[in-house]
C-alpha cells in the first residue's frame, strides 16, 4: 500500500531536488489509476469545468461540484496527497468566506490542502486560510479564473516588466503562508529564477523545469479534444481509443454479433418447466 506523503516529504524532495510528479483527477477511476502508478500528489482542479461537465471555461464552477469531485478522487486515491481547488468566487469576497470554503474541502472530502490562484491580492486569503490551520498551494502566471483580465489563456511573465510583477506576486505568496506554488505558463527562465528565490517547492504546469510538474490528465492521456496546450506531452489519445470501440460496439449490435451465448445468463429449471410457465399466460 502507497504511503501517503506529507508537507514534510515536499519540502525535502525540494532540498535534494527530487522531482514530483503529479497530474489532475476529477473521478474516482482516474484517482485509483494515478495512486496505483505511484503519483506524488493528485489535484482536483476546476478545470473540471472544462474537462468534464462541458462548460467554456472554470467561470461556472461551483463548491458543491468541486466538493463532489474531490470526494470521489479520495475515495479512489485514500493514500495519495489530493489538493483541492477554489473555484471562482469561493474566496475573492472576503478573508471569512475563503477560510470557511476552505474548511469545507478539509471536513467534507477530506483533502489535504487547497489551491487559490492569485498573488499579492489574494495574499490576505492564504494568510487567514494558513492561520485558520489549513494548507495551501498558491498559484500564479496563467490563471484561468481571471484570464479575462489577461486577454485570454496566454503565457505570462514573457518581458521584463510583467515578469517583475510575477516575482513580486511569489514572494508575496511565500510570505502570506503557503506551502507551495504553482507557476502556470511563464517562461523557463523566470521559473528557475523563482524555484531558487523561494524556499517553498515550486512546481509547473507549462513553465519548465522546477521542483515537479502538473498535467491535466485530459490533455495528456487525450481525452480533452476542444484543445492541447502548447506545454502537454501526449502520452496516449484515449478519445480514439473509446470512439473506435463505441463505433464497433454499434456494428456488433446492428449485425447481431452482441451478444453471443457468452454474454447471457441461460435458465436453470428445465426448459419444459419454462414452457409451462409461458403458458400460464398465454
Amino acid at each position: 500500500m502507497a504511503k501517503k506523503k506529507s508537507v514534510l516529504d515536499f519540502a525535502r524532495m525540494k532540498k535534494d531536488h527530487e522531482q514530483v510528479a503529479w497530474i489532475t483527477a476529477y473521478d474516482f477511476p482516474m484517482a485509483s489509476f494515478a495512486e496505483q502508478a505511484g503519483m506524488d500528489m493528485i489535484l482536483v482542479g476546476d478545470s473540471l469545468g472544462m474537462v468534464v461537465l462541458g462548460y467554456s471555461s472554470t467561470i461556472p464552477v461551483t463548491m458543491d461540484d468541486c466538493i463532489s469531485h474531490c470526494q470521489a478522487v479520495r475515495r479512489g486515491a485514500p493514500n495519495t496527497w489530493v489538493i483541492g481547488d477554489m473555484p471562482f468566487m469561493s474566496y475573492q469576497k472576503s478573508d471569512e468566506e475563503a477560510v470557511e470554503n476552505a474548511g469545507r474541502f478539509l471536513k467534507e472530502a477530506d483533502m489535504d490542502c487547497v489551491k487559490l490562484e492569485g498573488g499579492r491580492r489574494v495574499a490576505s486569503r492564504i494568510r487567514a486560510i494558513t492561520n485558520a490551520g489549513m494548507l495551501v498551494m498558491g498559484h500564479i502566471g496563467l490563471t484561468p479564473q481571471s484570464s479575462g483580465q489577461l486577454g485570454g489563456f496566454k503565457a505570462q511573465g514573457r518581458d521584463v516588466s510583467s515578469a517583475r510583477e510575477l516575482i513580486k506576486d511569489a514572494l508575496a505568496v511565500q510570505e502570506a503562508g503557503a506551502y507551495s506554488l504553482l507557476l502556470e505558463a511563464v517562461p523557463p527562465e523566470l521559473t528557475k529564477f523563482i524555484q531558487n528565490k523561494l524556499d517553498i517547492p515550486v512546481y509547473s504546469i507549462g513553465a519548465g523545469p522546477c521542483d515537479g510538474q502538473l498535467l491535466i490528465c485530459g490533455d495528456m492521456l487525450g481525452l480533452f479534444q476542444a484543445f492541447t496546450p502548447k506545454f502537454v506531452k501526449q502520452y496516449a489519445n484515449v478519445a480514439e481509443i473509446e470512439t473506435n470501440a463505441l463505433k464497433e460496439y454499434i456494428n456488433d449490435v446492428r449485425t447481431g454479433k452482441f451478444p453471443t451465448d457468452d454474454h447471457v445468463y441461460h435458465i436453470k429449471d428445465s426448459i419444459e418447466d419454462f414452457q409451462r410457465l409461458f403458458g400460464e399466460f398465454e
